[in-house]
C-alpha cells in the first residue's frame, strides 16, 4: 500500500474477496504449523482491509450526497459483515495457541473472546441490515437542511447560535432545529424501531438474553457489566444530579431569566458563550506545543498530511470522530467546526483520541492500539483537561471564562450522559415497545437525571424527541455511558494536574503509549488513578469541582 504522504492523494486499493479468500485459506494452514507467524499475516491482512474500511466509511461521511461514496461505503458494510466471519474463524484457530496467548496478553486474548460471542455467521443477514438502517439515520442528518434567518443551514452550522448572547436568537435557532426533527419524526421513529428490531433478533440468533449481553460483547467489556453501570448511574443520582442542579440554579440567576430554558444551557451570563480568536489550525499548533512536544510535533504532523477535516459544509455528515488507518499508522480528524466554543472542545477532545493511536504505533498488534471505548475517551477528555494552561491561544482574554464552563459543562454532562444509557437498556428491556412509549421512556429519564430541563413549547423536544438527536444512541448502541466513566477518570487528571501539571501530562503521554494492553481498570489504575466503579471515587471527583468552583 502507497505510503500517505497527503490525505487527498490517499487511495488505498478496495480488497478483493477473491484474493482475500485464498489469503484467508492461506492462512489457516499456516496456523497448523506456525501459530505465531499466521497473527503476525493476519495482523498485516487486517491493517491493510481495515484501513480501506476506514478510508471508505469517512468519504462517505465528507459527502452523504456523493452517490459512489454511498456505493462504496455499502461494498464496506458487506465487506466488513464477510471479514467478520473470517477474523471469527482465525481467532478460534488461534486462541488456544500458548505462542499466541504469550504473545498478545490477557487483555486482548478476552477482547478476542468476547467478539466470538457477539458474531455468528448465521446473523450475518441481520449485521447487514442493521449497518445499511444505522447508514439511514447518517444520510437524513447528513442531508438535513433548516430555514433560519432566511437562509437554508445545516444542523451542524446551526449548532453556533446555541452560544448567542441574544436568547430571541438562541430560541428561534433552537425551534428551527427541532422543527425539522417533528417533521421527520415518524422517520425517525422508524429507522430506529427498525434498529431495535434487528438488534433484538441479533442477541437471540447469538443465544443472548437481549441486546444487551449483545452489545457489551461487542464494546469488549472485559472487566465491568451491567451490574457495576447500575451502581455508577445511582452514584451519579446522589452524588452529581443534585450538584447539576445547584449550578442550573445559578446559571439561571446569572441570566437573570424566571425559567432556564433548554435554548439557555450553553450560555453561562449575559455576555453569551465564549468564542475561539483567529485561526483553529495555528491556535492548535501553539497550544499543542506548549503542552508538550511530542503533541505538537504530532499535531504539526496531522496538519502537514491533511488528516484534519474541520469545516462545516453542506452534505457533511453531523458531529466529530478520530478514526485510524492501521497500514500506514496513521489518524484523521473528522470535524463540524461552526465559530462556535465547541469547535475548540471537540478539536483537543480528537487530537487526545488521535495522539493516543499515534503515541501506541510501536505496539506490536492491532489489538493493543484499538482501545475500548470507555478506555479510549480517558485519552480524549483527559487532554481537554490537561490543555487548560494552554487554552489562551484559543480564547484570549476569555480563556477563564471557558475554564469555568468547561468545568460546569463536565458535570452536568455526567447526568446526561448516564440518562443515555439508562434510557437504552429500557428500550432493549423491552424491545416490542411503541415509539410512543419510547419517547414516554426519555421523559422519564429527562425527570430522573435532568430534573431542570425545560422545553417550553418547544417542537418535539418538549414530546419526549430529544434523545433522537444523540447519533450513538442509533448507531453506536451502549457507547454513551463510556463518556460518564471516562469523564469521572479525566476529572482526576484534572484535580491532579492543578498542583503538577508537568507530571500529570508526563504520565498521560505514557497512559497513551499504553494503548489496549491492559483492561479499562488496570489501565487507569496504572496511570494512578481510581477506577470510575470504585467506591467514594466519584463523590471525590465531584466535590473537588465543587470547591474550585466556589458551589
Amino acid at each position: 500500500m502507497a505510503p500517505l504522504h497527503h490525505f487527498d492523494t490517499f487511495a488505498p486499493p478496495e480488497p478483493d474477496r477473491v484474493a482475500l479468500d485464498r489469503q484467508y485459506a492461506a492462512l489457516m494452514k499456516q496456523a497448523d504449523d506456525e501459530p505465531l507467524d499466521a497473527l503476525f499475516t493476519w495482523d498485516a491482512l487486517r491493517r491493510q482491509t481495515d484501513t480501506w474500511l476506514a478510508v471508505t466509511g469517512l468519504r462517505f461521511r465528507q459527502d452523504t450526497r456523493d452517490a459512489a461514496a454511498r456505493d462504496a461505503r455499502d461494498r464496506a458494510n458487506r465487506l466488513s459483515t464477510w471479514l467478520d466471519d473470517r477474523n471469527a474463524t482465525v481467532i478460534r484457530r488461534l486462541l488456544d495457541e500458548p505462542e499466541v496467548q504469550a504473545e498478545v496478553g490477557d487483555r486482548t486474548l478476552a477482547a478476542w473472546r468476547m467478539d466470538l460471542e457477539a458474531f455468528d455467521p448465521a446473523a450475518s443477514e441481520r449485521l447487514d441490515e442493521e449497518k445499511d438502517t444505522a447508514a439511514r439515520y447518517f444520510e437524513l442528518m447528513g442531508s438535513a437542511k433548516v430555514e433560519f434567518e432566511g437562509s437554508n443551514q445545516s444542523l451542524s452550522a446551526l449548532a453556533v447560535h446555541r452560544g448567542d448572547p441574544d436568547r430571541a436568537r438562541r430560541e428561534a435557532a433552537s425551534r428551527a432545529k427541532w422543527s425539522f426533527y417533528a417533521g421527520h419524526r415518524e422517520q425517525l421513529d422508524g429507522i430506529y424501531d427498525e434498529l431495535v428490531q434487528l438488534r433484538a433478533g441479533i442477541a437471540k440468533t447469538l443465544g443472548h438474553s437481549d441486546f444487551i449481553e449483545t452489545a457489551y460483547r461487542r464494546r469488549r467489556r472485559v472487566d465491568w457489566g451491567r451490574d457495576d453501570v447500575s451502581r455508577f448511574r445511582a452514584r451519579i443520582r446522589e452524588h452529581v444530579v443534585p450538584l447539576a442542579a445547584t449550578l442550573r440554579a445559578q446559571q439561571q440567576d446569572a441570566l437573570g431569566l424566571d425559567a432556564l430554558r433548554v435554548w439557555d444551557e450553553e450560555v453561562p451570563d449575559s455576555r453569551g458563550a465564549p468564542t475561539p480568536k483567529g485561526d483553529l489550525i495555528e491556535a492548535g499548533r501553539e497550544a499543542f506545543g506548549a503542552l508538550h512536544p511530542e503533541l505538537g510535533a504530532f499535531f504539526d504532523v496531522m496538519v502537514q498530511r491533511g488528516l484534519l477535516d474541520l469545516p462545516v459544509r453542506d452534505g457533511k455528515a453531523p458531529g466529530g470522530f478520530c478514526t485510524t488507518f492501521p497500514e500506514p499508522r496513521l489518524p484523521f480528524i473528522f470535524a463540524n467546526c461552526n465559530g462556535s466554543k465547541d469547535d475548540v472542545k471537540v478539536l483537543v477532545h480528537e487530537v487526545g483520541h488521535a495522539f493516543q493511536k499515534w503515541c501506541s504505533r510501536p505496539l506490536p498488534w492491532i489489538d493493543q492500539v484499538r482501545c475500548s471505548a470507555e478506555a479510549a475517551e480517558v485519552h480524549s477528555m483527559g487532554l481537554e483537561f490537561l490543555s487548560w494552561p494552554a487554552l489562551d491561544a484559543f480564547f484570549g482574554d476569555e480563556v477563564d471564562r471557558f475554564r469555568r464552563q468547561h468545568l460546569i459543562r463536565a458535570l452536568t454532562f455526567l447526568p446526561y450522559g448516564v440518562a443515555v444509557d439508562h434510557f437504552q437498556h429500557r428500550v432493549f428491556e423491552n424491545p416490542s415497545a411503541s415509539p410512543a412509549e419510547r419517547h414516554a421512556i426519555w421523559q422519564e429519564m429527562e425527570a430522573t437525571y435532568l430534573p431542570w430541563r425545560s422545553y417550553g413549547d418547544l417542537p418535539h423536544a418538549s414530546e419526549g424527541g430529544f434523545w433522537q438527536g444523540q447519533r450513538h444512541i442509533y448507531v453506536y448502541p451502549f457507547y454513551y455511558v463510556d463518556y460518564a466513566l471516562a469523564q469521572t477518570c479525566a476529572l482526576q487528571l484534572w484535580h491532579r494536574s492543578l498542583d503538577d501539571h508537568a507530571g500529570a501530562m508526563t504520565e498521560y503521554v505514557a497512559l497513551c503509549g499504553r494503548g489496549a494492553t491492559e483492561p479499562f481498570q488496570a489501565m487507569v489504575r496504572s496511570a494512578g488513578l481510581r477506577s470510575p466503579f470504585d467506591e467514594g471515587v466519584l463523590a471525590e471527583v465531584v466535590q473537588s469541582a465543587a470547591g474550585w468552583l466556589g458551589v
